[in-house]
């Protein structure tokens, strides 16, 4: 991806209270830079809309609205968005910062153990039935959009978003991609419409990629994606990773059901299902919030030390129990 799209020319400028400082991602529509409010206080991440986007009009107050009613979410799993608002020809909202996501964790080690998937997904499932009483659709949930708290808390991130887009090219007829392509459910692939459930879907392929380091379908045509989505029954995770247990490919085979109706019937009853898992090993305390995923952004790798690093991956697998060992290393 080329990086001569005006994002760099943002950094040490200032929008509203926000000093704009790392780049840390970009999108379709939008950048994301880290900062420091000027009066103080903890970073942030700053979503910054694009100067094309942030001019149209149309687009720019569909996104205020929907990134409104996102900001209206409370919940322990859902980001705080902290601030929205239009300064120094901008549009602009502040959130939460985690540097870490689930997709730099699955990039650095390929998958979760169980028990640590296990508690991830019933955080998800929580935010997501906070959110579909609501009556807020996530539409593009994917690893990208899950981010981890310090203790391991998973947080559910951009809230809104894919409902703004859809809005806007059913207006006026703009090509703008909605949603992402591996994640899409049939239903969502085939325009029709939607419900909670297909969130529920992108998440079956979120916990298929987390559990196997694998994705259901792949493809580099979408159309070809759109397909295998509606029509292939994906492969059973037990077969691409057979220590997975039943209990666990079962659930993430229900998320991935073709119609909406053999899914679970909300995130409550999936969250439920998560709650009711008898096995002891998945249920300790271990694995209630004290995990502590951490992946040093910035650093060089020649500065990391090996036992910080060690540390990293036995928290990541839930194996509290060996730090007394390695820190005798």
């Amino acid at each position: 991806m080329s990086v001569e799209d005006g994002a760099e020319k943002l950094i040490g400028r200032t929008i509203g209270a926000y000093p704009v400082e790392e780049l840390l991602g970009r999108g379709g529509f939008a950048w994301v830079f880290s900062s420091r409010p000027a009066g103080g206080g903890d970073r942030v991440a700053l979503k910054i809309l694009k100067p094309r986007y942030s001019g149209d009009k149309q687009f720019e107050q569909r996104f205020s609205n929907e990134i409104e009613v996102a900001a209206a979410l409370d919940h322990p799993n859902i980001v705080k968005i902290i601030e929205f608002g239009h300064a120094d020809g901008f549009t602009f909202f502040a959130m939460e910062l985690y540097p870490n996501s689930l997709a730099s964790v699955l990039d650095k080690f390929g998958t979760l153990e169980e028990p640590v998937l296990h508690t991830m997904a019933m955080d998800v499932a929580s935010g997501l039935s906070t959110a579909h009483a609501a009556g807020v659709i996530h539409r593009d949930l994917k690893v990208e959009n899950i981010m981890f708290r310090g203790d391991g808390t998973a947080v559910l991130t951009d809230f809104g978003i894919a409902r703004a887009i859809s809005g806007y090219v059913a207006a006026t007829g703009a090509n703008m991609t909605i949603g992402t392509p591996h994640y899409v459910s049939p239903e969502q692939a085939q325009g029709r419409s939607l419900d909670g459930r297909s969130d529920l879907y992108a998440f079956g392929v979120t916990l298929y990629k987390a559990a196997t380091g694998e994705l259901p379908f792949k493809s580099t045509d979408w159309f070809e994606l759109a397909r295998m989505h509606v029509e292939v029954t994906p492969e059973r995770p037990r077969k691409l990773r057979p220590e997975l247990s039943k209990r666990l490919e079962r659930i993430i085979l229900k998320c991935l059901a073709k119609h909406p109706d053999d899914r679970y019937e909300s995130a409550d009853s999936l969250l439920d299902e998560l709650k009711h898992i008898s096995d002891k090993q998945r249920m300790t305390a271990n694995f209630g919030g004290t995990l502590s995923i951490t992946a040093l952004p910035g650093k060089p790798k020649e500065t990391r030390n090996k036992l910080k690093l060690a540390v990293q991956v036995l928290a990541i697998l839930g194996l509290l129990a060996l730090l007394a060992t390695i820190a005798l290393l």
